[in-house]
């Protein structure tokens, strides 16, 4: 039986993180917010908190009242004992997401909150797009350098493969000014964001294919103000523990009034 094949490297994924500079997290900071307002919406009490992520240290700091792990294939969280639980920025990562989601809602209270971000497809489009072209013209071939990441509907899915109840997914798109591609690439650094993946080229790649790229980027996608636009998308997962106390959808069939009714308008057949 043939091993499946892993799409991150683990060991240069932690190499990475531990390199991460403060300045560096600042969509987490945005991811954080976002977090605590939907939180805040809620019309609950949230008693007991969890939050999966990379970078523990920034999530102790930033919910002080939360127990903050590493986002570890086995995720070191006690079985049906948190109100809510966020998986922060790491879900892209994963070898297995589905996985990660489902140790969340196992260590979720009946009708407890899951809450997740994580980097969507439109991430780096332009970076992908630049290099891509870039290496092909200059070195005749291409090699895998961003990660992929989830599209809104794939990831929604995730949700309900999950055993999670009520899911909705939605996304927030960021753009930031980079000087160049160089600049870019320093802060991706910054982020613990660089290039972990599995089937990633080992070897040095030439300076002239940055160079190419740094060509492409600055005429293709240039900021108004100068410099170059990079887009952060990020994906917002919610959903709840199955409870018996939850919303459930209806019986087709059961529905005690019409549609029309309720629309005060007249119902017509459909033609043949």
């Amino acid at each position: 039986m043939t091993s499946p094949i892993l799409l991150t490297d683990s060991k240069s994924l932690h190499l990475h993180r531990a390199r991460a500079v403060a300045d560096g997290l600042f969509l987490h900071d945005l991811a954080s917010d976002e977090m605590q307002d939907r939180m805040s919406m809620v019309n609950r009490p949230f008693n007991s908190m969890a939050v999966v992520s990379g970078f523990p240290e920034y999530w102790s700091n930033t919910l002080p009242n939360a127990t903050s792990v590493t986002d570890d294939e086995t995720i070191n969280l006690a079985l049906s004992s948190y109100d809510v639980v966020i998986h922060a920025l790491g879900l892209q990562w994963a070898n297995d997401p589905v996985g990660q989601i489902i140790q969340c809602r196992r260590a979720l209270k009946p009708d407890g909150l899951f809450l997740s971000a994580s980097f969507g497809g439109e991430t780096l489009h332009e970076l992908r797009s630049c290099l891509g072209q870039a290496e092909i013209e200059m070195t005749d071939g291409l090699s895998p350098r961003v990660a992929p990441m989830g599209e809104i509907r794939d990831m929604g899915g995730l949700l309900q493969r999950a055993g999670l109840a009520l899911p909705v997914a939605d996304t927030q798109k960021s753009t930031v000014v980079y000087r160049d591609i160089w600049h870019l690439m320093h802060d991706l650094r910054g982020m613990g964001e660089t290039n972990a993946l599995n089937t990633r080229l080992r070897t040095a790649t030439r300076r002239t294919v940055f160079e190419r790229a740094n060509e492409l980027y600055q005429t293709t996608f240039p900021a108004s103000q100068g410099g170059i636009n990079a887009t952060f998308e990020i994906l917002y997962l919610t959903g709840w523990s199955p409870d018996q106390s939850q919303q459930k959808a209806l019986r087709p069939g059961s529905a005690s009034a019409r549609l029309a009714d309720a629309l005060k308008t007249e119902e017509k057949p459909l033609s043949d």
